[in-house]
């Protein structure tokens, strides 16, 4: 509302009260013409003769200018008020004549609205000055609180009464408060029943919405009924003095409250989202909001969508989006995703920049050497940056010594060689090594063993499908769980010496394996061959021809 809150109290007799002010006026309240009689400045008292032999005294201030010169000598004729038990005052007579004058020309037929200040109070009622006039408003006519303080508050009233007469006039703060109150009521009733957008003033913007006029009264559009896109700060798209288009949700009678919305006067998006936009589409958006997680950014028609971290950049390494973008901007972004139940949108700017990979790809393939820096190192590996793209360099790629992994060789910001190994360009994926450009020890091993040849292992490892040996340094073999028979694999320890045959050996791909059953088949094969050998040696030529010669 646009008035105070108020507090009335009716228990006294206005037609009454009114009388006494009436009388107190005619007894008190006299003009009279008077002579300086003396000038006393040391005592700060004028003398003043105001005939029939009497004398008063005034304050000398009363007839001093702002700089403390006097307005009249002595033997000056002024006008003064008769103030009661002696006392006269200068001042209050000039406002005493203001006021006949007002009196003397006010139209019974015209209505009028006074503003001033309350400056006296009494049981009575108030006294509200006006450009100097004093005007009386009593107490149940001022819908001014007891319990606060009325005295230098500024009010409006409407004139009620006024005795030429007794050159009084009476005024009514009432009078206004319950005729806004009606036609507010008035307004409101049209609001709530039509339910049809209006057009308001913004006139104060809060951070928990605004205050808009929409006629003689003042409507509060809590940010919640802003927009569509959901809860906003005001400020962001509004201004004071700003119009827009409201309606009317509630009114609450007791606290005089009115609810308004803005978003209600205007079409909602989502309830026909499919023919406005769709996933794929590549629409032009306003940043609006830039937080560490990502970008929010208007779509317009009241819409607004999310733009993650990571979809701004091809760049893994965003530290912040505003490191490359900023408020109030315009960007083309691709619609990614379209949550009708949830009312959200998300977009991407990367989709719409060309992939790095595409670049990369055009420039390398598997089997270039190429140089890279480390960007971060992790616990399976390092991430090298090479050209546009980063590739992973993992740990079984570091070195052919098992022992060395990413973090005990490698740092942040090192630069390193690095082969192509893999390129998985659906994936986005880039697999780099740096120990295929060191001499391979299972290549050297493979010259000289072959398939068949028996080795001595030591246990390294146990899995459920079989057990790692160790051949030689850096060079380890598998022997499958299906090849360890005899032996069983719940019984072998580590550290234990395996015997067995090579089974398979590629120098290329760096893989061994190694079989304890095919071990056990070739010795008894090999066993075999020396008794026959044996045997063949003690046959006398008369044995292998023996038959035929019988025959």
């Amino acid at each position: 509302m646009k008035f105070e809150d108020f507090e009335i109290d009716e228990t006294e007799d206005f037609a009454a009260m009114l009388e006494e002010s009436f009388k107190k006026s005619e007894s008190r309240s006299d003009l009279l013409t008077g002579t300086i009689v003396k000038i006393d400045e040391a005592d700060s008292i004028v003398v003043i003769d105001i005939g029939g032999g009497r004398d008063a005294n005034l304050n000398l201030e009363e007839i001093q200018d702002e700089e403390g010169g006097l307005l009249f000598a002595v033997n000056d004729t002024i006008q003064v008020l008769n103030m009661g038990r002696g006392r006269i005052s200068y001042k209050s007579a000039l406002g005493r004549i203001a006021l006949n004058e007002f009196i003397s020309e006010y139209d019974d037929e015209q209505e009028y609205i006074i503003e001033g200040v309350v400056t006296k109070k009494n049981k009575g009622g108030y006294v509200v000055e006006v450009d100097g006039l004093e005007f009386f408003m009593p107490r149940t006519l001022s819908y001014l609180s007891s319990k606060v303080e009325a005295v230098g508050k500024k009010v409006k009233a409407l004139i009620v009464k006024v005795d030429k007469d007794k050159g009084s006039v009476v005024v009514s703060r009432k009078e206004l408060i319950e005729r806004d109150k009606a036609r507010t009521d008035e307004i409101v009733a049209v609001l709530l029943e039509n339910r049809d957008p209006v057009i308001g003033t913004i006139k104060k913007i809060t951070s928990y919405g605004m205050f808009v006029d929409v006629g003689d009264m003042d409507g509060l559009v809590h940010y919640s009924q802003i927009s569509h896109k959901g809860p906003v700060n005001p400020s962001k798209y509004f201004a004071e003095g700003d119009e827009v288009n409201v309606i009317a949700l509630e009114y609450d009678k007791k606290k005089r409250h009115l609810s308004l919305s803005i978003k209600d006067a205007n079409p909602d998006p989502w309830a026909d989202i499919d023919a406005i936009i769709g996933v794929g589409d590549t629409v032009t958006a306003t940043v609006s909001n830039i937080e560490p997680y990502g970008v929010f950014v208007d779509l317009g028609e009241d819409l607004e969508a999310f733009l993650h971290v990571s979809e701004i950049s091809w760049d893994k390494n965003v530290k912040h989006p505003k490191d490359y973008l900023e408020n109030n901007t315009d960007i083309n972004v691709e619609v990614i995703e379209i949550d009708k139940e949830g009312r959200r949108l998300r977009v991407s700017l990367k989709n719409l920049l060309p992939k790095p990979m595409d670049a990369f790809t055009s420039a390398n393939k598997v089997g270039d050497v190429v140089t890279g820096v480390v960007t971060s190192i992790t616990d399976f590996g390092a991430f090298v940056k090479v050209g546009v793209i980063e590739g992973l360099l993992h740990n079984q790629e570091i070195s052919w010594d098992k022992s060395q992994n990413a973090r005990s060789e490698l740092k942040k910001d090192d630069e390193v060689e690095v082969k192509i190994i893999k390129i998985d360009r659906e994936a986005g994926k880039v697999s780099l090594s740096k120990k295929a450009l060191e001499p391979s020890p299972v290549k050297a091993f493979a010259e000289t063993h072959k398939n068949g040849a028996i080795v001595t292992g030591i246990v390294k490892d146990k899995k459920d499908f079989g057990v790692f040996i160790s051949l030689e340094e850096n060079i380890d073999a598998l022997i499958r769980t299906e090849d360890l028979y005899p032996l069983k694999v719940e019984e072998i320890e580590k550290g234990q010496e395996i015997r067995g045959v090579i089974s398979f050996i590629d120098g290329n791909t760096d893989r061994i394996r190694v079989s304890v059953k095919r071990l056990e088949r070739q010795e008894e094969r090999e066993a075999m061959d020396q008794l026959n050998l044996e045997q063949d040696d003690s046959m006398t030529l008369g044995d292998a021809f023996g038959d035929k010669f019988k025959k």
